[in-house]
Order: C-alpha cells, then structure tokens, then sequence
C-alpha cells in the first residue's frame, strides 16, 4: 500500500480562534481568494468534500462526496512551514521560532561577515522579489551578497548567480546555519540565486533551503526505520533537513511537482509518498496575487483526476495544507488559519466529516496506524473512523 500525501502550501480555510494574537483576524485563504476571484469553481475537489469545509463562492457542499473530510488545527506555537509540516510527523513545538522585525543583531551579523569574507545588503525583512528589485545592481557592483528576513523565521541569502556562483551562495547559507544556534536557532536559512539584469531579475530554481534538524523523531524516522520507504517530492526533504527520507526529487514549480508525484507513485507499491507544492505559497500568496493563486488551484484541480488514475487498489491520497497564506489582506505573511483535510482511497469510506482535529499530528498518528508502525509522541489516529471494512 502506498501513501500520497499532498501538501497545498498556504492553503488555509478560516482563521483560527487564536488568529488574533499573529494580527490574522479575517483571514481565509481559500474562501477570501474564492470571492476575490468571482467564484471559483474545482469540480474534482469538490466532489473530494472541500466545499463542506466552509462557504467558498463558487464550491458547492457536497452530501455524498467520494473522500472523508475534516478541518485540522494547529496545536504549536508559529505558522510557518516547518511548524506545519513537523506537526503532521508527531512534532508540537510550544515556542516559536525566533523572527527578526528589525533585522538581525549583530551578535548574528558580525560573525557571518567575518566568516564570509565580506559585507553584507539589507539586513531587514523584505519581499524576496522586492529587494532583488532594490538592492541586485549594488549586489553586482559590490558582491555583497543580500541578506534579509520576513515575518518567518528565515535567514534568507539572495545572490546573482555571475557574481556569486550557486555552490559559494550554498556555502555561505551552511556558514549561517552553522551560527544560528539558541537563542537564535532560526528555523530555515534559504539560498535565493537569481539572474538577469537590473530591473529584470529572475529568481532561479536553485533556492535551497538549510532546515534545523527535527528535536526528535518524526513519523518519517519511524517509517524509515521500519524498512517503509519514505519519498520527498518538493522541498520536504529540506523541512525536516533530510531526516527519514529514503528518496528525494526536487521541483521546479507545482506542474513538475504534480509530474514528479505521479512519477513515484508508479514506481512506489508500499510507503509514504510525501509531496509539497509550493507555488501557492511562495508565487502568489506572499505575493497578494488572488487571481493567479485561483488559476493554481484550479491547474491542481484539473490533474487531480491524473493523481487518482494512478492508485491501485489498496493506495491512499491525503490533501491537505501545512497553513494560511491569504492573498488578499494587507499582510503578505502566512496566516494562522485553519488547513483541508481530505483522505480518499478505496480503503477510505467517503462522506465520514471528521470534524475539527485539535492538531496536525491527528493525520500523522492515523498514517502511522495505516501502516502499523509505533505510535508517535502526539496526535489521535482517526483511522477507525474512515477504514473501509
């Protein structure tokens, strides 16, 4: 039996109760870019159940939808990507990760100068898209390479790949992630290459991310160990800094994630199949762009039956979101929202609402008793709620 779990990156569907202490009151990823968009309309995915998960205009509630659905809550503190997706591996971190309004100090900057050989741009939080805009033709006259931050915990390194070559840009991020230790344990320091000329830079496909070490094992380790292959399509490999993946792929955006995926599930007949889509995120959510995170949606929607074509008997599909990015309120953050979940598979009874899980780990305990390994640290299997007899 194989596992496909996917992962809409900021794909959140309603604030939530505590949304108000991350400043996220009113956000709703899917429902607000629905209604920005005039409606939208995701036939494959509503017939799966989303639609019964809040009012989406255009996404109609589906009584006998073919996937069991629910909505999911996130029990850690933070809401950035690797919060997300290591609390579906059994992880729940009760502090945050530290974020820099204001910059980094200079017990962090001082160190990695040195270190590098070299001054630095920036240092403040900043649109990755924005600040190549801003600083790249002093970046090529001084090759100092641009250093900043954003409302998540990133130290983010963007370079000309002609000034500073990919290999240099990757070992100046090993330099950082190096010193980012407690109190400063950053949660993801991201190479950021790009081309071009001024005032038409281009971000590359070459952006790496150098992610803390999960604090104990996930369910990937678990899986792992028991002989279950784990594979990585996208940067997941890079979230849990390659602990628990026995086969990694990286993307280039959501289409090849998407052929990526339906790659390895011809080639895998048992194990965890574990997928992250990025482009809803990093393209259009930060960028406040409704209109073209609702034609994203609806490319994943149109190939959704492509995925589901693809299983065999015994395989199971997962759907879900590892937090909000809400592309039409003043913030270009995540969001603390609510995440889709959405389970599907001939094993899997269609039509089973399970209701608000109190935390991502649920999905990941329930994976762990559908392959009968050890029980993880958090979370409450729903597995004998959906389980087709």
């Amino acid at each position: 039996m194989a596992l496909t779990l996917i992962i809409l990156d900021g794909l959140g569907i309603g604030e939530l109760p505590d949304a108000k202490e991350y400043n996220d009151e009113g956000s709703n990823t899917l429902g607000n870019m629905a209604k920005a968009a005039g409606g939208i309309t995701l036939p494959n995915l509503e017939k799966f159940g989303i639609g019964n998960l809040g009012e989406f205009k255009g996404i109609k509630k589906i009584k006998d939808s073919i996937a069991s659905f629910g909505r999911m809550r996130e029990a850690s503190k933070g809401k950035d990507t690797t919060t997300g997706h290591w609390e579906m591996a059994g992880i729940i971190l009760n502090n945050p990760f530290p974020t820099y309004p204001n910059g980094f100090p200079p017990e962090i900057i001082d160190p990695f100068k040195k270190k590098i050989g070299r001054d630095i741009l920036c240092n403040r939080p900043a649109s990755g898209t924005e600040i190549i805009k801003e600083l790249g033709e002093e970046h090529i006259k001084t090759g100092c390479p641009i250093v900043y931050t954003s409302a998540d915990s990133v130290f983010q390194i963007a370079a000309h790949e002609e000034v500073i070559p990919v290999d240099q840009l990757y070992k100046m991020c090993e330099i950082a992630r190096g010193l980012l230790i407690y109190p400063h344990n950053v949660c993801r320091v991201i190479a950021r290459p790009f081309i071009g000329a001024p005032n038409k830079f281009i971000r590359t496909e070459r952006r790496r991310d150098f992610s803390l070490p999960p604090p104990h094992k996930t369910l990937l380790d678990i899986l792992k160990a028991s002989r279950i292959p784990v594979a990585s399509i996208g940067k997941i490999d890079d979230i849990f800094a390659g602990m628990g993946i026995s086969e990694s792929v990286h993307t280039k955006d959501n289409a090849d994630g998407i052929k990526k995926t339906i790659e390895m599930m011809e080639k895998i007949k048992h194990g965890l199949i574990f997928v992250n889509l990025n482009d809803y995120d990093t393209k259009y959510g930060h960028r406040n762009d409704a209109e073209g995170y609702a034609k994203a949606l609806i490319e994943f929607d149109n190939e959704l039956p492509n995925i589901t074509n693809k299983m065999r008997n015994n395989d199971i599909l997962v759907i879900t979101a590892d937090h909000g990015c809400d592309p039409t309120t003043p913030s270009t953050d995540h969001s603390r929202e609510y995440v889709p979940l959405l389970i599907y598979g001939k094993k899997v009874k269609g039509g089973v609402d399970l209701g608000v899980r109190e935390t991502f780990a649920d999905l990941g305990q329930t994976i762990a008793e559908i392959f009968n390994v050890e029980r993880l640290m958090a979370g409450e299997s729903f597995w004998g709620e959906i389980k087709r007899e």
